[in-house]
Formats: structure tokens, sequence, C-alpha cells
């Protein structure tokens, strides 16, 4: 049995029009098949429905099959992410050429890995109550609702992997494997492009995705250069908003103070943005980092001169791992979120309402959005922890009455660290818990559109009936 091919170009010229074809990995520098979506675009097959994560960035993204106008489908997590400039896929969502459904990141890998393993739909907690879930079957189990989410099955899946064998099975090196076996195993002809083809065969104890799994492997021919993710103009890690002419904490402070509330003994998700940031203060505590794309067990942000490629968290920087790391597929990073073996997740918000719904997603000015994995980081058994500056961009604020942008989850957060104070929701209502140095707490509640109990709030950070504020 040999599945090598000669070629990219090779192993996708029999892709015809109007297949569907899934695309994995976190990334053009985050083991993306790009020498294989390269050789699609030469190829030019047409009315394409492309299932995916995110479409990428860089000259040689999967969105070069969109400016190609070789797509007419999207199922994705991410179509456009706010603060960027509008792409070519959400140019044609809004002309109508592109027909897109968002899923989210968890859902989207259980849905391939269950149309490849034959069941045909199954019941998640996650996206209850939120567009996702429109026009869907729910059932209440175990007391909870569930929404229904079919199997979902592809032409053609596109991976990649360190090394394969001519028998087609593979070896991931990192994070690497992330999406990879559950995209493959939901395609008809699932193709691997490796860096390496070995001669003879791997070794069994050190196969990530077995070759029964894999129809074609191809050595890559595209090398894209790493880089670090740079941050956002205006938004350095150690800048600080003005309210009332005093400076509010910055985004290093906040994630300083959001790990302050993290006892030890706990697993801890973070989430893309402010939360990210909480890795640099748990160096030397009992707490252990998750990421959704595949490890568990990282600390600091890597330095631009001290860094793995293969070790990334979900936002894509590059981070050092601590001692009892493990890395594992996505399939099962999910799996112990929903399962609520993680105790916490930190995220970033466009919005928090009084009743402590999320929105974090999408605004009205975005054309489709970016769930990634936030709706089924909310849907489980976990303490959800909100990082955000206080008010928007544009002064308006974030913690509002009622969630006017797309909801995340419902009544799923439980504590809000802002640049000015951190807030509790208590099941009745929000407790003020901290106030940032130079504010008061009247300061605050001006500033924020929903109610909350500040009466035994005293300044210093602790309570007026003696209970520790943090």
């Amino acid at each position: 049995m040999n599945k090598v091919y000669e070629s990219p170009q090779a192993a996708v010229a029999d892709v015809p029009d109007g297949s569907s074809v899934s695309i994995a990995g976190f990334g053009m520098t985050h083991s993306f098949p790009t020498s294989l979506t390269v050789a699609l675009r030469e190829q030019g097959a047409r009315r394409l429905c492309i299932v995916a994560n995110s479409l990428g960035t860089g000259d040689y993204r999967s969105n070069t099959l969109i400016e190609n106008n070789q797509v007419n489908r999207l199922i994705v997590s991410f179509s456009a992410r706010a603060g960027e400039a509008t792409s070519a896929a959400e140019k044609q969502i809004a002309a109508g050429e592109i027909e897109v459904e968002l899923v989210p990141q968890g859902t989207l890998v259980e849905r391939l890995r269950a149309g490849g393993a034959g069941i045909g739909a199954f019941f998640t907690r996650t996206a209850v109550g939120t567009a996702v879930a429109d026009g869907k079957e729910t059932r209440v189990i175990d007391g909870v609702e569930h929404v229904l989410e079919m199997g979902l099955k592809v032409d053609y899946a596109f991976i990649r992997a360190s090394r394969a064998d001519r028998f087609g099975n593979l070896e991931f090196d990192g994070v690497g494997r992330n999406f990879m076996p559950a995209f493959a195993k939901g395609a008809k002809i699932a193709i691997a492009e490796v860096d390496e083809i070995v001669d003879g065969e791997l070794d069994p104890e050190r196969i990530g995705l077995p070759g029964i799994f894999v129809s074609r492997v191809v050595r890559k021919t595209v090398d894209v250069p790493h880089d670090h993710p740079a941050p956002r103009e205006g938004r350095g890690a150690d800048s600080a908003r003005t309210y009332n002419g005093k400076k509010g904490l910055t985004r290093l402070e906040m994630a300083e103070t959001a790990a302050g509330l993290v006892p030890n003994g706990s697993y801890m998700n973070l989430g893309l943005g402010i939360p990210t940031l909480i890795s640099n203060y748990i160096s030397g505590r009992d707490i252990v980092l998750h990421s959704e794309n595949g490890v568990l067990g990282y600390g600091t942000i890597a330095s631009r001169d001290d860094y793995d490629p293969e070790i990334y968290n979900a936002g894509g920087q590059y981070v050092h791992l601590e001692k009892g790391a493990s890395f594992f597929e996505s399939v099962t990073s999910f799996e112990m979120v929903r399962g609520g073996k993680v105790d916490f997740v930190a995220l970033g918000a466009f919005q928090v309402d009084a009743v402590a719904n999320l929105a974090n997603w999408s605004t009205p000015n975005m054309i489709g959005g970016g769930i990634g994995g936030a709706m089924d980081l909310v849907a489980g058994d976990v303490t959800v922890v909100v990082l955000t500056t206080h008010l928007d961009s544009k002064g308006r604020p974030k913690l509002v009455k009622e969630c006017e942008y797309p909801l995340t989850g419902r009544n799923c957060v439980d504590i809000v660290v802002t640049d000015l104070c951190v807030l509790r929701h208590t099941g009745d209502g929000w407790r003020l818990e901290q106030v940032a140095p130079g504010f008061t707490a009247a300061e605050v509640a001006e500033l924020t559109e929903f109610e909350f109990d500040f009466a035994d709030f005293a300044p210093g950070g602790a309570r007026a009936d003696g209970g520790a504020a943090g």
C-alpha cells in the first residue's frame, strides 16, 4: 500500500466543481495545509463549499480561494473579526455570492467526527439560546436544554502533519494535531500535507492519526515564514484608557487582577485578547492552563527570540510549556470543557448584561462574525470570567441592561474584570468587589448601565461587612 502522491497538484487534480472541502489548521503559520490550498487555487475548481475554523491570513490563506471566486458556501467558526479590514469573504457574503453558516468551534469538530463515525446527529448544550440554535430542534436532557446538531461529511479534507509514511500514518508535533483527526474522519478523501515522508514506517507508538483515515500523502512545497502576532495599534498590553481624567487599569493589570481571583488547584482556559495575558501571572502557582487548540499546561508568552513554532495558544501566540504539559486534538480539548473538567474560562466581551448574558462574537457593523470556541467554553459547568474595558472605543457602556449584540451564552457570566472594577454575579444580581485605584464605587456605577450592589463596599478593596473583596 502506497498513498504517497508526487505533488500537491497531483493530489488535488480530481477535485471537481461543487465539492465540499474541509481545510484544517489555525492559520497560515499554524499547521495550515498551505501547499494543498495553493494547488487547489491553481487547479481552479468552482462552486466549492469550504469547511474551516477560519479563513486564515496572509498570501496563502484559504481566503485566496474566495478571492479567486471559487467558493459559494462557507461553514466556519470565523468569517470576520472585529476591527479588521473588510475581507473578500465579507464582501461576497454581503453581495449574496457566498452563503455562510457559522458554527461554534467545538461543535464543528464534533460534527465532522460524528459524520465520519456514522453518527447522524447529537444533542449539545452549546449555543442554546443563541442565533446559532435558531430553527433547530431542542430537547431538555437531565434538566438542561440541548440543541440538535447534525453530523457533517465532506468530499475532501486538507490536513497537515509533521511526518507520514507510505501507509498514510501521520505524526504530529506540538499542537499540530488540533483539527486534523476530526477533519480527516469526516471526509471521503483526506489528503495530508507533511514536512517529511519517512523511509519505511512510523513508530506505532507515535502515530497521531492511523493511515486508514488518510487517502493521500504529499510533501509540502510552500514554506510560510513564522511570525509573532502583533498587537493592534493603540491596544498595547501596557496601555490604559482614561475615565474622568484618570487612567484605569492597563490590560496587564486587568490580567493580573483576574489571575488573583483564581484559586490554586484550578484548570483554566484563556480566550483571545486580554485573557491571554493571564498566562504571565500564574508562574509558580498550581494553576494549569488549557487551550482549545490542544495543549494543557502552558505558561508565559514566548518572546520573538525564544519560541517553538509548534507550541502556541488559541490566539496564535507562541507560549512556553510548564511541567506536566500534554498535547491532544480539538475534540478531546472540548470534551474537557463541556465535561466539566475545566474550572475557569476567561473571555473577552462586546457586552455583558444585567442577567449575566454574554455577547462577544459579532457587532451590527460586522458581516458574519467570529464565534470560535466561546459558545462551547461557556456551555459547560465552568466559572466564566470576562475581561473587558469598561467602555468601548466610542465611550459606550459594555456593561448594559440588556445585550443588543448576538448572544454567545445565556446567564453564563460569573465575574467581570474591567479596567475600573471587579463585579461578581450572585444569582440575584451583581456585586462590586474591587475598584481600580483612584476611582470610587459611585464613579464606576455612573459608567455602568446595569445596577449593581455596592452598599457594603469600602475603599481599598474590602467590603464594609468585613468580607474579602477579591
